[in-house]
């Protein structure tokens, strides 16, 4: 399977890293972009680096990087995830601002009707974001908050990130295990 996975600057940049990771892992092709934002986030958060996305996705690319195959929805593939996902990014994607690779490969995705998962990192929410992500809903992309789950009761930090990772990749369509409901 062929998926794109989008990093933006909103907090929680191990979950996008640990997303591609556990998509190559499971023998997928993986077209990975960083925004400017994510990449400054990443250094803040992590110990991880552009140059470790570049290492780990199949391909990578810049969000200027508008030329990229999958801008066209002749590219096949078979879902993409923004994992962090910021409201600006949100938004974008929302209103049709399609003026990076990010927002363009989005937009894309929706208007092929492709799997598109949105794992929209902000808290509290007003009313302006509510209504971007309802707007996003109706145009067919999953929001997906990273919920802490109890249930599966974690031990690590690391739990609950793979938790939230799995739950992703299942979305996509990766069958994966982890600790379930009941």
């Amino acid at each position: 399977m062929r998926f794109i996975v989008a990093l933006t600057g909103a907090s929680g940049q191990i979950l996008g890293i640990r997303l591609i990771e556990k998509l190559i892992e499971e023998g997928n092709e993986v077209y990975a972009i960083a925004s400017r934002a994510a990449k400054m986030t990443l250094k803040a958060e992590t110990q991880y680096d552009e140059s470790y996305i570049r290492e780990i996705a199949t391909k990578y690319y810049d969000e200027d990087e508008i030329a990229a195959p999958f801008a066209s929805g002749s590219f096949k593939h078979d879902g993409m995830a923004v994992v962090p996902c910021s409201v600006k990014t949100a938004s974008s994607i929302a209103y049709g601002i399609a003026d990076n690779l990010i927002t363009r490969a989005a937009d894309v995705t929706l208007k092929e009707r492709r799997m598109l998962v949105l794992a929209v990192r902000e808290a509290p929410l007003h009313s302006g974001h509510l209504r971007t992500l309802a707007r996003l809903s109706e145009m067919g992309a999953i929001i997906f908050p990273p919920v802490l789950s109890f249930y599966t009761r974690p031990k690590t930090i690391d739990d609950l990130v793979n938790h939230t990772v799995s739950r992703i990749a299942e979305l996509l369509g990766v069958e994966t295990e982890y600790p379930r409901w009941g």
